[in-house]
């Protein structure tokens, strides 16, 4: 008997060793494909920076047309931003069934949209602007770190990412309560992209936020971005559920989001950041900035800051005639420089203050004209300007450097390693140590750090000796069953509590036993996805593959042996995965141990093949180049009409003939637009532009 128990002991530990073996290797693939994606879409911003901080328009046309390819919030002056998005002309029609919003904002609002959104219904576009111009008004007067404390609420509720996933928020709800005066919350950042339903979220969270503003705090993400929005699909579903005023949502959207605090204190002893923090990270920094400068954070401005160094020379009594005397000649006779009025004298400091903050705004409004800025707001008083005016002898920080304190804490990730260094795996931000940890913490007197920004497993997960806990609340966020959602309650003790859950209806009514066959099932399938999506990224990358496997086969006899499999594959597509335990997964080994890498190629291509019926060179130059293509395509529309027009076209081209020094004549380029216009509507829509790359692709 005792036998039979220690055999079945053994087996089963085993068979649980290798299913969590199993869920380890999915999730690093997971993990991996998700961190390259980003990566890319650093790397297609940077290069459009690029493009951009290297172009000399050659008219005012040009120039208005190429900034506001990536600034398009910041274009817009206060007054025209309103006019533009002017929800009290629209008119909610009699056959409108949905949800009606009047504000000020009441509980009984909140209680009804989320009961509409639970019923699928969407609520009118009016309504939609109206919420976002209050939540704009509001979210201008808040500081740039919201401070909370446990004395006015029995308890704070921090949840983190939701991206989009409108049912973990209706079950965080369900579990936790409704935010109330006695229930307060804090969501970290990146409440859109990649789920359906993240305008929905959006609804609901600053309604909350204008019902309960001292209760509900919300922080920015990464993915408060409109560049991100761009290709993680939230700006194409604005557009597809508001077909007529999606523009004027998006448009607002964007500078709502420019607007968001950066990050929370609870009891000034619990700071909540979306990403992490470096070894440069200045809280007294951040509390100063001007948020709402940076739309994108992607973008470093590198244009913007030289402009800064012209107006930084110029206050400190530099000039910059050596450099370019001819053009400064030009632009101070166009531009003169304003004269300060007599300074009044310092006894009396209301005076003295009110001629300081005239003679700075001049000479700022002289600097912005001499380098031709186009203001992105009326200047007014906010939470940041005031002290910003409040701290006129403090330290001056270039842009760069106020850029690189919220890249850090919207994109970093926590190593267990020493050290902070540049987070190569993600693109931007960086990674930091423990010790960077300990320093900041020792710094500011905090206890621990609360971040999100990676999904985990359990929904939540410590590091750095229990002083960094990242909290993830989005479930099932690569595939039903892939991971869990939770969210933490802080006390007046600061002890954290935590919830886990996963939304999944099906799970909901099985018994025990069914539950456990249900789980190995769903490993299983989430397994397989994973699976796919890694053969796909190795199918996009056939071309360079059979180059790097060339290289090991010196003989040419088509064979290599597994492990050099594993290293070119490695060297190629830089993911970071173990491939040699991935192997059994992916490759079927010859009788000798060594690997025919053509057929095994041509296996990939023919998995492909049956879903895609393209070439199969093409469709791997597709796979690749998709997602880029498609964030190519919606930042080229700079209206996300859903069509480039010809002139959008006729300007982007001349931005990479500039870079490409190829001189083509306007007729020239309305040549081109109009061949890849295949239907002739005057317009170019997704499947003309796929189309046109087809075709230059089959003709190379």
């Amino acid at each position: 008997a005792f036998k039979a128990a220690v055999l079945i002991q053994r087996w089963y530990r085993r068979y649980v060793a290798r299913l969590e073996m199993r869920r380890r290797c999915t999730w690093r693939i997971f993990q991996s494909i998700e961190y390259a994606c980003e990566q890319d879409q650093i790397k297609l911003h940077n290069f459009f920076s690029y493009l951009m901080d290297h172009f000399t328009p050659s008219s005012s046309k040009e120039r208005d047309f190429i900034s506001r390819m990536f600034v398009s919030g910041e274009s817009f002056k206060e007054a025209e931003l309103e006019k533009y998005c002017d929800y009290e002309s629209m008119e909610v029609p009699d056959s409108y069934t949905g949800p009606h919003l009047s504000f000020p904002l009441l509980p009984d609002h909140a209680t009804a949209l989320l009961e509409a959104f639970k019923q699928k219904q969407q609520l009118h576009a009016r309504y939609v602007l109206n919420l976002l111009h209050e939540t704009r008004k509001h979210l201008k007067q808040l500081p740039n770190i919201s401070h909370v404390s446990t004395c006015y609420s029995e308890e704070v509720t921090v949840c983190g990412d939701l991206h989009g996933q409108l049912d973990d928020l209706f079950l965080i709800f369900y579990k936790n309560g409704l935010p109330s005066p006695s229930k307060s919350y804090v969501f970290n950042g990146d409440f859109v992209d990649r789920g359906k339903q993240s305008l929905e979220i959006l609804i609901v969270l600053f309604t909350f936020l204008l019902i309960y503003p001292k209760e509900v705090h919300l922080n920015r993400g990464n993915h408060e971005d409109h560049m991100v929005n761009l290709r993680y699909g939230f700006a194409k579903e604005v557009m597809q559920k508001y077909k007529v005023h999606g523009k004027k949502i998006l448009k607002m959207i964007q500078n709502v989001f420019c607007w968001l605090p950066l990050a929370t204190l609870i009891d000034q002893k619990v700071l909540i950041i979306h990403g992490g923090i470096s070894d440069t990270t200045d809280l007294d920094m951040l509390e100063k900035i001007q948020r709402n400068k940076f739309i994108s954070v992607l973008r470093g401005k590198k244009r913007k800051e030289s402009n800064r160094n012209v107006e930084i020379q110029e206050i400190n009594g530099e000039s910059k005639e050596e450099a370019d005397p001819e053009g400064k000649e030009a632009a101070l006779s166009l531009y003169p420089q304003p004269r300060p009025a007599q300074a009044p004298s310092m006894a009396n400091r209301l005076e003295f203050s009110r001629w300081v903050r005239q003679t700075v705004q001049e000479q700022i409004e002289w600097c912005r004209r001499l380098v031709d800025i186009s203001e992105s707001e009326e200047e007014e008083l906010t939470y940041s300007s005031v002290v910003s005016l409040t701290d006129l002898d403090g330290p001056c920080w270039t842009r760069q450097e106020e850029w690189k304190q919220i890249l850090d804490i919207l994109w970093s990730d926590p190593m267990p390693q020493e050290g902070c260094r540049v987070n190569t795996v993600r693109g931007g931000g960086c990674y930091f140590g423990p010790d960077v940890t300990e320093r900041i913490l020792e710094k500011y007197n905090l206890q621990f750090l609360i971040r999100s920004h990676e999904c985990k497993q359990e929904g939540y997960e410590f590091c750095h000796n229990r002083k960094v806990l990242t909290i993830f609340s989005a479930s099932n966020y690569y595939e039903i069953g892939s991971n869990r959602g939770a969210y933490v309650k802080l006390g007046p003790d600061l002890v954290p509590h935590f919830v886990q859950y996963q939304a999944n209806k099906t799970a909901h009514t099985l018994t025990m036993t069914q539950r456990q066959g249900f789980a190995v099932a769903l490993i299983s399938r989430v397994e397989e996805s994973a699976f796919r999506a890694l053969r796909e990224k190795l199918f996009a990358h056939t071309s360079a593959l059979i180059s790097a496997f060339k290289a090991y086969n010196k003989d040419n006899t088509g064979k290599i042996t597994l492990s050099n499999w594993a290293m070119a594959v490695e060297s190629v597509v830089h993911l970071g995965l173990p491939w040699r335990m991935l192997r059994p997964q992916l490759v079927r080994s010859t009788a000798d141990g060594m690997l025919e890498y053509k057929s095994w190629l041509d296996d990939l291509a023919m998995e492909q093949r049956s879903q895609e019926h393209i070439q199969s060179s093409l469709l791997e130059v597709i796979y690749r180049n998709r997602s880029n293509l498609e964030t190519i395509f919606r930042i080229i529309d700079r209206d996300h009409s859903g069509l480039i027009s010809f002139e959008e076209f006729h300007q982007t081209w001349k931005l990479f003939s500039s870079h490409m020094n190829i001189e083509l004549t306007d007729d020239g380029i309305n040549d081109l637009v109009r061949s890849i216009d295949f239907n002739k509507d005057g317009n170019i829509d997704f499947n003309e532009f796929l189309e046109a790359f087809r075709l230059v692709k089959q003709s190379q």
